[in-house]
Parts: C-alpha cells; sequence; structure tokens
C-alpha cells in the first residue's frame, strides 16, 4: 500500500561523485562507487562483459 508520504521520498542525491573515477555513482549510504568500486575495493571495477564484443566477420 503506498501512501502520500511515499511521494516525498526521493529528493536527496543517492548518488554522488566518485573521488577514483569522477563518475556520478558513489553511493552515499552504501559508502562505494557503482562503477570503479571505489570504497569497496582496491583493484578498479572492470569485467568484459561492460564492452561490446567486436564482430570478427
Amino acid at each position: 500500500m503506498t501512501t502520500a508520504a511515499m511521494g516525498k521520498r526521493g529528493r536527496k542525491r543517492v548518488h554522488i561523485k566518485c573521488r577514483r573515477c569522477g563518475r556520478v555513482s558513489f553511493h552515499r549510504r552504501k559508502g562505494y562507487c557503482a562503477a570503479c568500486g571505489f570504497g569497496r575495493s582496491r583493484r578498479l571495477r572492470r569485467y568484459n562483459w561492460i564492452n561490446k564484443k567486436k564482430s570478427r566477420n
């Protein structure tokens, strides 16, 4: 059940600018960056599925 108070949610900025990668993906409450992993690990967050695969035609 949703109430009128639910409409007052979502006005604050959830993500702020990351100190390491500069993207607006550092979650303030969780304390880590969704893009580069800063605050969670020292290693840079990097996966192969992020980049488009090159077609070999």
